[in-house]
């Protein structure tokens, strides 16, 4: 599956390893949240990790874990299930993750942009036609007037900024 990243086709850095697969010697690895939970302190010594957190699991029980983790990949099992944009909003704006944040499952082009305000950052598509309109799509907006977990301001506190810059002789 091609991975969207930065507005970019990229390569995945990252291994996934499934539960009853050995680790690899080396290199960035992506383990379910069982396999995680399991030994995470094991796990987050050997270097890079990140893990997929299903949509059905609180993000409370990944808090105390989540300086150790490279990535966070939430799962849409459905287009219409949305409870990913909740995990990844309360990762980003709650918790204060900066990690990478990475929408997995049914990554579907009509939603790349409402993703993207949720806070995700990467993007795993199943189809590359996909991934390329992902590319044209994350440079289409620049503003918004809903704030939301990606970081951006919204139109109103652009506004603001400008008005408090001009009244202060800036």
């Amino acid at each position: 599956m091609p991975l969207v990243k930065g507005g970019h086709i990229v390569t995945d850095a990252f291994v996934r390893v499934a539960d009853d697969a050995e680790l690899p010697a080396t290199g960035a690895i992506l383990v379910s949240e069982t396999r995680f939970l399991a030994d995470p302190d094991a796990l987050a010594s050997r270097g890079k990790l990140g893990v997929i957190w299903p949509n059905n699991r609180d993000v409370d029980d990944l808090v105390p874990y989540l300086d150790r983790l490279a990535l966070v990949a939430l799962v849409f099992p459905s287009f219409r299930d949305g409870r990913a944009y909740t995990q990844a909003r309360l990762l980003r704006e709650r918790y204060g993750y900066r990690g990478e944040l990475r929408a997995t499952g049914q990554v579907l082009r009509d939603q790349f942009v409402f993703m993207l305000r949720a806070g995700f950052d990467a993007f795993d598509v199943k189809k590359q036609a996909d991934a390329e309109a992902f590319t044209e799509t994350v440079k289409r907006y620049s503003v918004f007037y809903q704030p939301a977990g990606d970081g951006r301001i919204s139109a109103l506190h652009q506004r603001l900024q400008l008005r408090h810059s001009e009244s202060a002789g800036l």
